[in-house]
C-alpha cells in the first residue's frame, strides 16, 4: 500500500493514527524500527479490546451497507473483512503491552505530534485522513500532512487498501 522498500524499512518509521492495527507488531517482529502514535494508546490493552468488541459488529455492518464503496478482490466480503481486521487487531493487542513499554506505541494525535523535527525517516498515515474526510476540515488535513513532514524526511498518506 505504501510501496515500502527495503531502504524504507531500514529507517526510523512513524505510523500516524495507527489505531489497533498490526503494522507495528509485524514490522517490529521483523526487526524494523517503528513508532506508532494514536490517542487510543492512552488506554490499556484490556480497555482497547473492550472498545474493539463493542464496535466490531457495527463496523462489519457498515461495510455491508457500503459494500459498493469497497474493492472486494483479496477480501471477498464484509464478513471476511471482519475476520481479517479482527486478526490484525489481535496481533496489535498481543504486542501492545510490550510495545508500549518499549516506547513503540505513543499516545499522540495529528496534527500536533510530540516528536522533534526530522526525528523519523518516514511518516505514514494509512486510512485516518480518508476515513474522516467528511468530519475533518481541509485545514486539519493540511496541518496533519505538514506535521508528518515536519517530524520525518518523507511523509506518505494512503487509504487502507491494496488494489
Amino acid at each position: 500500500m505504501f510501496g515500502l522498500t527495503a531502504t524504507d524499512l531500514s529507517g526510523e518509521i512513524l505510523d500516524c493514527a495507527g489505531g489497533p492495527a498490526s503494522f507495528n507488531a509485524e514490522a517490529s517482529a521483523r526487526g524494523h524500527r517503528v513508532v506508532s502514535c494514536d490517542p487510543l494508546y492512552e488506554f490499556s490493552a484490556g480497555e482497547i479490546s473492550a472498545r474493539i468488541n463493542a464496535t466490531f459488529d457495527q463496523i462489519v455492518s457498515n461495510a455491508e451497507s457500503n459494500r459498493d464503496r469497497y474493492l472486494w478482490h483479496k477480501i471477498e466480503s464484509p464478513h471476511r473483512l471482519g475476520e481479517v481486521r479482527m486478526a490484525a487487531m489481535q496481533r496489535f493487542l498481543d504486542d501492545f503491552p510490550t510495545g508500549w513499554g518499549a516506547g513503540r506505541y505513543r499516545a499522540a494525535a495529528l496534527p500536533s505530534l510530540p516528536f522533534g523535527d526530522r526525528a523519523f525517516d518516514l511518516a505514514l498515515c494509512s486510512h485516518f485522513l480518508f476515513t474522516y474526510s467528511d468530519e475533518l476540515s481541509m485545514d486539519f488535513h493540511v496541518a496533519a500532512i505538514e506535521e508528518m513532514h515536519r517530524v520525518a524526511r518523507e511523509a506518505r498518506v494512503s487509504p487502507l487498501l491494496e488494489s
